[in-house]
């Protein structure tokens, strides 16, 4: 065949001059097992992001190019078989991440010719994005109370509010930034399609606000001037981050914003009529329920501060009794966001690319 067996040279990297592989229907599931299921990912960190789906696509490519629409199927079949076993019940973040960019990516390049991209694989990418959510979620989760809402970092307000807790540094504000800093960075080792990491950012930081406000909604001893100051300068921190990853864009800041606004009302004044006008005005991402559960919860600090007076709680309650909002205390924190693939042409032409010889796919023929 043109181009010659790849055995010629089976210790060097080859590349298929007309961006087509073929190889010989009996070595499929040799193809899969060292592409997918035997496949070692730290080897992986210096080659082309998703060079599994390219190899993939060139070889279903060259399928195609003949007509075999037998031999195609067979293979995507295959491979998205391999792939749900490998990932199944999984937890590793990079492993979620890194199947999901090679699959979306297969996606792309299938996509490029009409009718040749399975709903099978579509399925697969939206598993394989609410596996990589979970993994995420996990990782953050039991980082997000201590980090946001009880660590006490500004100077002065250990002195007015609750007593210091000894902390994990793991579980600070700087260890939860860390890891959406490994979070960020695997996803773009892997390749993964900017629009889907901004679009996981933003579940992700949904999710803090959903765990971190209902969290303060059930714990009185949160709900104070000093908490709302903190956790102010903590949401800052998050929102500075997102600006420097260039993740401002997901929805993440509007995602923060009935986290911010919990924090706004426990600073604002809670006395004259005005101080209701305003709390209505500025609390437009709460709820009712959740407006007045946090004045009912405020616990002054010191004694220079008061209680709020359940005649300014009923003036709130009278303000905010039109407002067409959720009957709801908590929000929803095991809400999901559907999966939009956006349509990107492969950014690299599959003739360019180099096979490299640990993947030992010598068998395959370069055309």
């Amino acid at each position: 065949m043109e181009g010659g067996p790849a055995a010629q040279c089976p210790t060097a990297a080859f590349r298929a001059p007309h961006g087509m592989l073929d190889y010989d229907p009996k070595d499929e599931a040799l193809l899969i097992r060292r592409l997918i299921t035997e496949l070692d990912l730290t080897k992986m960190a210096a080659g082309v992001p998703c060079l599994p789906a390219y190899v993939l696509a060139m070889c279903i490519r060259r399928a195609d190019d003949v007509n075999d629409a037998r031999r195609m199927q067979s293979l995507l079949n295959a491979s998205i078989a391999a792939i749900k076993d490998v990932t199944q019940g999984r937890r590793e973040l990079a492993l979620s991440s890194f199947w999901l960019a090679n699959c979306c990516r297969l996606l792309q390049c299938l996509k490029q010719r009409p009718g040749s991209a399975p709903p099978e694989l579509a399925a697969l990418c939206e598993a394989l994005y609410a596996q990589l959510c979970a993994n995420a979620d996990a990782a953050l989760q039991p980082m997000v109370v201590p980090a946001v809402l009880e660590s006490q970092t500004l100077w002065g307000l250990q002195a007015v509010g609750r007593r210091p807790q000894r902390r994990s540094p793991s579980h600070s504000l700087g260890g939860l930034i860390g890891r959406l800093d490994a979070v960020c960075r695997v996803t773009g080792e892997h390749g993964l399609e900017p629009q889907l990491v901004l679009q996981l950012f933003r579940h992700l930081f949904y999710r803090v606000t959903a765990w971190a406000l209902n969290h303060l909604l059930l714990r009185k001893d949160l709900c104070s001037w000093s908490t709302g100051l903190q956790l102010r300068f903590n949401i800052s921190q998050l929102e500075e981050w997102l600006r420097k990853q260039q993740l401002q864009h997901s929805g993440a800041l509007e995602a923060l914003q009935p986290l911010i606004q919990a924090a706004q009302l426990l600073q604002l004044s809670k006395k004259s009529p005005e101080d209701a006008e305003a709390i209505c005005k500025h609390c437009t991402e709460l709820s009712s329920q959740q407006i007045v559960k946090l004045l009912t919860l405020y616990s002054p600090v010191d004694e220079f501060e008061e209680r709020v007076s359940v005649a300014f709680i009923r003036t709130v309650q009278a303000k905010l009794k039109d407002r067409d909002d959720p009957n709801q205390l908590l929000m929803d924190s095991k809400r999901t966001f559907p999966l939009l693939i956006p349509y990107n042409p492969t950014p690299v032409p599959l003739d360019s690319i180099r096979v490299p010889s640990y993947l030992n796919l010598d068998f395959l023929i370069p055309l």
